[in-house]
């Protein structure tokens, strides 16, 4: 007897969120080598937060005009959402399997915010020696210092924290069967019939070039604030 799997491909991450996600993920593996070398190696530090600067804004715009399970609407959870997934009570239309869980996105934000923080206080950062933010001249002394703390401190090591708590998350649903890093390199996830699929045309891979541009030029214009 055999038995057919209802189930059905469905595009749920959109290239441009995929390409977000290891471009952004190549990064912070930078910057924690670059910023534990120093020295010389601070010069590529500053480049690759300038690149996270751009991921991140892209990411933003893109959480509101992006592919369905890429936008924030679609996984950022109200309170009582998240009670009922913390309960198991789920309710036909939370797709709770589809993109992020709600704990899942509690976590996704919470890194993107932490890394957002980052970004901004090595704009302003002055270590006292050699290298200073792009920015750190448009802030006080104290603030800068102040920043610089944060940055090279509690920052750092919420950071990696967070990062560790991504990864492990990745691996115990690995071990239950569910494997999170295949749709992200893929797109693709076996989801039941009924489940809408993300947006994933070239129409809108040229909108994603056309805001991650946006971000670029940013990036340049605030790399040319240094010295």
């Amino acid at each position: 007897m055999t038995t057919t799997d209802p189930n059905r491909p469905v595009r749920v991450w959109d290239l441009p969120t995929r390409l977000f996600h290891w471009l952004l993920a190549a990064a912070v593996v930078g910057l924690v080598i670059t910023g534990k070398v120093g020295g010389n190696a601070l010069v590529w530090h500053m480049r690759l937060g300038l690149l996270v600067f751009t991921l991140l804004g892209f990411r933003l715009v893109w959480g509101f005009i992006g592919g369905r399970w890429s936008r924030f609407a679609s996984f950022v959870p109200a309170l009582a959402t998240l009670l009922r997934y913390l309960r198991g009570q789920h309710r036909s239309g939370d797709h709770f399997e589809v993109g992020h869980s709600p704990l899942g996105a509690l976590s996704v934000l919470a890194l993107i915010g932490v890394l957002a923080l980052q970004v901004a206080t090595g704009l302003v950062a002055d270590d006292e020696i050699a290298t200073t933010g792009p920015l750190n001249r448009h802030v006080s002394n104290a603030l800068g210092l102040a920043a610089t703390a944060w940055h090279k401190g509690w920052g750092q090591w919420l950071l990696l924290a967070l990062v560790a708590l991504h990864v492990a998350a990745i691996v115990v649903y690995r071990l239950r069967g569910n494997n999170l890093v295949r749709p992200m390199l893929t797109g693709d996830k076996a989801l039941p019939p009924g489940v809408p699929p993300s947006a994933d045309s070239a129409a809108r891979r040229v909108l994603a070039v056309g805001v991650l541009a946006v971000f670029i030029a940013i990036a340049v214009a605030i790399a040319r604030q240094a010295g």
